[in-house]
């Protein structure tokens, strides 16, 4: 068939730059922690039972929780500002 689709390898990985990863803390007991609600369904409520989980298991001495605009835009660099003023761990939710 002259008009097939090309297959594209998803595994064959991209031409972009990687970034490398944040250092990550040995434990987070006293810590404050972000969490970042992407706005899709149920990401709240996620991040809520994460916030719980992180001050009873771990001992997180606060939990920060900011609200994307929407699912499909990047967070404001104001809130990525404020976080990272703010907190010492973040976490970006994944609802939906």
């Amino acid at each position: 068939m002259a008009n097939e689709l090309p297959f594209i390898d998803p595994t064959a990985g991209g031409g972009k730059a990687r970034v490398a990863l944040a250092p990550r803390p040995m434990d987070l007991a006293g810590k404050v922690v972000g969490l970042l609600d992407n706005t899709k369904e149920q990401g709240d409520v996620i991040l809520e039972t994460i916030a719980a989980a992180l001050r009873e298991r771990y001992g997180v001495a606060k939990v920060v929780t900011r609200r994307k605009e929407h699912y499909s835009k990047p967070a404001t660099e104001e809130i990525i500002n404020e976080m990272a003023k703010e907190v010492q761990v973040a976490v970006a939710a994944v609802g939906g």
